[in-house]
């Protein structure tokens, strides 16, 4: 294996989010430069010192991120898209600090929105992938709900989870997100209410699945110093990976690139899964979660319904998890979902949160997940990050 050079004094700052609104008549453009304008806001910086930008949307389209350039009205030197959904927060993170690094860009505006009119999920969903036109659809389901419940009876078949256990994740997510101002779910969410909610896709119910919105989120990558010259709080880079297409010959999914790479990342981080004070991992359904919870060494493989029926995950609990609601309870905004872990993270780390506050927080790990291809997801990735 070769060697990972680490990222220096590479820093996280400016963490912003645009509300989420559970449908909207603008678009992607709008939530974006939204995100843009309260960037350069928060961090007291003029637009034109921004000279690098990693954008993530599904809704863009016809546009690119080039073409996001003139509608924001900047010049920039360093440009990337990321068509990678719930991973492409983490990948826009190594590239972007690669880029800071090199010299390629001194500030890297990583950013992520999109719209959500009522068919807009439709839309998505029918030209999302050829996978899905030949493997789902022949079922009559074009959208993720039985793709991942394909993968949630075969975990619960094959390790011994049970709804239950899925259950109080979710519950947990929900007792952060009434913390949260900017969370979509109000309601307190009990776990009898859980069990008892309608199917949507056995063995997933209501619950089970996040809810599409409209809305964005964004941060800053640059080097300490330059964080430091605008007075900047900001969280420090300390390791990141990202894997595709891993274990391709699993005939199901049952574990992601986090698992070929944790040891990688924590030993380019110079910590342990013991030494993390929070977990904000990717959530759009619950499965997803316990596979993180096991590919990341919190837990063996096969251990992650152990492992939750012995913790507890608010933010005060034995293992804070989501601490803002995650999607399941905050919503998700199309690919900014992949982002929204990273924004909850900084926020932990610099004091800046909006809700429930992890105690003496100073290491944290976030996590992304993304591009569903029936039966897996081919896009995984995470990073540590660290207070000052």
């Amino acid at each position: 294996m070769s060697v990972r050079s680490g990222y220096d004094d590479v820093v996280l700052a400016a963490p912003v989010t645009v509300p989420y609104a559970r449908h909207s008549i603008r678009g992607a453009h709008w939530f974006l430069a939204r995100v843009m304008a309260a960037l350069a806001t928060g961090a007291g910086v003029a637009k034109s010192r921004i000279d690098g930008m990693s954008v993530a949307s599904f809704t863009l389209a016809p546009d690119t991120a080039v073409g996001l350039t003139q509608h924001l009205g900047m010049t920039l030197r360093w440009l990337d898209h990321v068509p990678m959904g719930g991973a492409a927060g983490i990948v826009s993170i190594r590239r972007a600090a690669r880029a800071v690094q090199s010299g390629d860009a001194e500030i890297v505006a990583c950013i992520a929105g999109d719209t959500n009119h009522p068919d807009s999920f439709r839309l998505n969903t029918a030209t999302f992938s050829q996978f899905a036109r030949d493997a789902v659809y022949p079922y009559g389901s074009g959208g993720p709900n039985a793709s991942f419940a394909f993968l949630t009876a075969y975990y619960m078949r094959t390790f011994g989870a049970e709804s239950a256990d899925f259950g109080k994740l979710c519950v947990a997510q929900r007792d952060n997100a009434l913390r949260n101002p900017l969370a979509l779910f109000k309601k307190p969410l009990s776990l009898d209410e859980y069990l008892n909610a309608r199917l949507i896709a056995d063995p997933l119910r209501l619950f089970d699945c996040v809810m599409p919105c409209a809305g964005g989120e964004g941060f800053l990558v640059m080097h300490r110093s330059t964080a430091e010259g605008l007075g900047l709080r900001y969280a420090r880079l300390l390791g990141a990976i990202e894997r595709h297409n891993a274990f391709p010959d699993d005939p199901i999914q049952f574990r992601g690139g986090w698992a070929l790479d944790a040891d990688a990342l924590y030993s380019q981080a110079g910590v342990g899964p013991e030494d993390i004070d929070f977990l904000q991992a990717y959530d759009d359904y619950p499965v997803i979660n316990v596979l993180q919870l096991e590919d990341l060494g919190f837990c063996r493989k096969g251990e992650g319904p152990s492992f939750i029926r012995t913790n507890s995950f608010q933010a005060e609990g034995s293992f804070p998890f989501n601490t803002s609601g995650g999607q399941l309870s905050a919503g998700q905004a199309g690919a900014a979902g992949g982002h929204l872990g990273i924004v909850e993270g900084i926020r932990q780390l610099t004091g800046e949160t909006l809700g429930a506050r992890v105690p003496n927080a100073r290491t944290g790990v976030v996590s992304g997940f993304g591009m569903i291809n029936y039966d897996r997801g081919l896009c995984s990735g995470a990073a540590v990050l660290a207070a000052p």
